[in-house]
């Protein structure tokens, strides 16, 4: 059996093939104040009381603080369900981006099955979960329940090998995965990482891998964890044990691919569609109005560390704003504490409170008609941002920030 296949058997009781219905127990559930009250809308139809109040997990991060009476509100019904159901793990004090507050927090482990209303929430498999997003109605039963059923996915296995060289990052890694398997070249597949550059990789590397396997239609992504994971999982859980699943050596797949980053050029998702990537030699020189710095997907300190080592000493082009948030309150502590936030601030740079905002288009930086962004998120859908009539590219860090300083599309 794959990764996925152990994680679902050994919670399932006994062994699981792909394509099969199988319902089971949920380890941790998590929404937004975004996702929140459509779920706690359809729980309070069908049950009093949740099933268990320390395995949910609320977190504020789309509209944090509130921007309109709407989202306000939406936050109002997340906080009066929580003191009525007594949840344990309530997040709302601008904590940070959920994928990235759960894992600090400890509450994220190898071989649990975490499901989230949001559809980045694959980002766990980082660590060895099993973890898939769903709507606000799933949700609900969980809840209620504790349980969720799945179909077995079919499982793509993919090895990446190569160094990373002074302008590749994962970002780019995934971007070139994206392009050459499609959008929905991975539709409901469970997405398996290894080879030599996976094995490598820390842990705000391998959380981007998984972040975005769901921008090719992938049910979860899993990475088995190396040293490092497992050194964060212990610090953080305050655990030294964890259930951790390997691939057996006659694991059968659906498919194999094989990428050699070492010749590799930093990669561009173009609008509008997160496939539609190119080399940035082909890109170069597109002029661009807004940079955002941010994200589930690059909102990490070594993140932010790439952008500062670009703005030091520079700054932001006049016909240019750019935009960074931190992933959680922790990465901007550590940001300030570095001297990346004093870098930022003088390059001309807008620091923003850790969120989700001007990813979604919803908060602190919303194109307008015509406008091109170019940013570290997930997404470039049409109207992603703002305005269906802007455009918005994907990179990493170093060439966000370097482009703000230019003006245009470019790298250092």
């Amino acid at each position: 059996m794959n990764i996925t296949e152990k994680i679902l058997s050994n919670k399932y009781g006994k062994k699981v093939n792909p394509g099969e219905i199988i319902e089971m127990d949920v380890d941790l559930v998590m929404s937004h104040d975004g996702t929140s009250p459509p779920a706690i809308k359809v729980f309070e139809k069908i049950a009093e009381n949740v099933w268990d109040n320390s395995k949910i997990v609320i977190v504020f991060d789309h509209t944090v603080p509130p921007n309109t009476i709407g989202s306000a509100e939406f936050h109002k019904v997340a906080r009066e369900f929580r003191w009525k159901q007594k949840l344990k793990h309530f997040y709302h004090h601008g904590e940070g981006i959920c994928h990235q507050v759960l894992p600090e927090k400890g509450l994220v482990e190898p071989g649990k099955i975490i499901v989230g209303a949001d559809s980045h929430t694959c980002t766990y498999g980082a660590f060895g979960a099993f973890s898939t997003g769903m709507g606000s109605t799933d949700i609900a039963m969980v809840y209620a329940t504790g349980k969720s059923w799945f179909m077995v996915p079919e499982a793509f296995k993919i090895n990446v090998t190569g160094e990373l060289s002074d302008n590749i990052t994962a970002k780019d890694i995934i971007l070139n995965i994206i392009g050459y398997i499609g959008s929905d070249g991975a539709s409901y597949r469970s997405v398996e990482f290894f080879g030599d550059t996976i094995d490598k990789m820390s842990v705000s590397q391998r959380m981007t891998i998984t972040n975005m396997v769901i921008e090719m239609g992938a049910k979860n992504g899993v990475i088995e964890p190396n040293k490092q994971t497992i050194d964060y999982l212990k610090q953080r859980t305050g655990k030294n044990n964890f259930n951790i699943f390997k691939p057996d050596s006659d694991s059968n797949y659906e498919k194999e691919f094989l990428f050699d980053i070492s010749d590799m050029e930093p990669q561009i998702a173009c609008p509008n569609n997160v496939d539609n990537v190119k080399p940035i030699s082909k890109v170069e020189g597109v002029a661009i109005d807004q940079g955002f710095i941010g994200s589930c997907t690059n909102g990490r300190l070594e993140d932010l560390k790439l952008a500062a080592d670009i703005l030091r000493n520079k700054k932001v082009h006049e016909d240019v704003r750019l935009i960074i948030s931190p992933a959680s309150a922790e990465i901007y502590k550590s940001a300030i504490e570095k001297g990346y936030i004093q870098i930022f601030i003088e390059s001309g740079a807008i620091v923003c409170n850790p969120g989700c905002g001007p990813c979604l288009g919803g908060h602190m930086g919303v194109l307008s008609k015509g406008e091109t962004a170019i940013a570290t998120t997930n997404r470039n859908f049409k109207g992603r941002m703002g305005d269906p009539k802007s455009h918005i590219y994907l990179s990493n860090s170093k060439i966000v920030a370097n482009s703000a300083i230019k003006g245009f599309i470019s790298q250092p």
